[in-house]
């Protein structure tokens, strides 16, 4: 039996939590990550272990072209989105 005290987790870091949040969008702005990525680009998140071992995206994207030409002609059909 819970005492009238006892807080629950979900209760936790509720008190920094407001009841209502209005949001400004007079100061809002268009995707201003949109212009970085080329048409048809994908964004693919590595893990932090593989991440560590790049650079930049430069040196990912030369790793997978060269596994790319390595690979046998019938492998390297694309594959579908979705």
């Amino acid at each position: 039996m819970e005492t009238r005290g006892a807080r629950s987790r979900s209760d936790e870091g509720r008190e920094d939590m407001r009841r209502e949040y209005r949001f400004d969008y007079t100061k809002a702005r268009s995707n201003r990550f949109a212009g970085r990525f080329q048409a048809g680009a994908v964004a693919v998140v590595l893990d932090p272990d593989v991440a560590s071992v790049f650079g930049s995206s430069n040196t990912v994207n030369r790793l997978l072209r060269s596994v790319i030409a390595a690979m046998p002609e019938r492998g390297r059909k694309r594959a579908k989105a979705g």
